[in-house]
């Protein structure tokens, strides 16, 4: 069952189209990326399904034919600029936040609590946010978002400022919240976070969709256009292959970008022509990074653009 739903939505600024006719449906309990280069419409979109600005046309629809007014309260968004008060103490603001959305103060204590404990920052409850690091204010954030155990969660770049600890602490936390029935639309540039995490993606650019799907078909639609090998010795014999687009050596393991996913045969064979040493020969599917800078590229954009 779908949560949400958007048909043909299409929102101007004055002569600048920002979403141009956006049709695409998340399912309850999934994790959704909504991915594209800056300027691409994603925080427009997101502004739309939480009813902050109205699409000029087009319709936003709701699981059981609900209106946006009865359903804000089910929403808990992490905006990609923080926005906590810093003067506050943090049980303070958390309470705050939660009461807000319609939480009671004794159901909201008990479940501060817990997160608090969750998130590793029990002992820094009582202190201002303006004293926290950059990652636990981060984590407090995130708190906010998810305590009153939001139906729709929307993390716009969630792991931002986070070390390897709490990126992989915030990643447990989002998969629990999807086991327990949440759905996560996830929106970010990390395209390593998407590929595991999402369960289906939606790449837009300049406004309009160009790959909407779930990831896996996406990925498999591209075919396998990568190489990765592990040889003894020396590769310069092929650097300059007529099939090789691109390599990234490492001095025994390299990484090759077939300029056609059907060069891989011909490069095998001018690999043993050549008598390269290699241990091992494995085709890969592009990475979602590759598909999105591909994708991009392909519609007029750039990689800067796409990154």
């Amino acid at each position: 069952m779908n949560l949400i739903q958007l048909e043909n939505v299409r929102k101007q600024f004055g002569d600048f189209t920002a979403v141009a006719d956006l049709s695409f449906s998340i399912e309850k309990g999934s994790i959704y990326g909504l991915l594209g280069p800056n300027g691409a419409g994603k925080t427009t979109t997101l502004r739309m399904i939480m009813d902050i600005i109205a699409p000029d046309s087009g319709k936003i629809t709701y699981s059981e034919n609900r209106q946006i007014k009865n359903f804000l309260d089910r929403i808990g968004y992490l905006p990609e600029e923080r926005g906590l008060y810093r003067k506050m103490k943090v049980w303070d603001v958390v309470l705050f936040i939660a009461e807000l959305k319609g939480m009671p103060k004794r159901e909201a204590v008990g479940e501060i609590e817990k997160w608090l404990e969750k998130m590793q920052l029990s002992e820094w409850g009582n202190k201002r946010i303006n004293e926290l690091s950059k990652g636990m204010a981060q984590k407090i954030q995130f708190i906010t978002t998810v305590l009153h155990s939001p139906e729709l969660i929307i993390l716009d770049e969630p792991f931002s400022g986070l070390d390897p600890i709490n990126m992989t602490l915030l990643k447990d936390m989002m998969l629990d919240l999807r086991d327990k029935g949440a759905t996560i639309i996830f929106s970010t540039h990390v395209m390593e976070q998407v590929e595991k995490l999402c369960d289906r993606i939606c790449l837009i650019h300049q406004g309009s969709i160009l790959l909407e799907g779930e990831l896996r078909a996406i990925k498999q639609s591209f075919g396998k256009s990568s190489v990765e090998i592990e040889y003894i010795g020396s590769i310069e014999p092929i650097r300059d292959s007529q099939w090789v687009q691109d390599c990234n050596d490492f001095g025994q393991y390299a990484e090759i970008k077939m300029k056609t996913p059907e060069d891989y045969r011909p490069f095998l064979r001018e690999l043993v022509d050549k008598k390269v040493d290699v241990t091992r020969f494995e085709l890969m599917e592009p990475t979602l990074h590759d598909i999105f800078v591909r994708s991009v590229e392909a519609h007029g954009g750039t990689v800067q653009d796409a990154e």
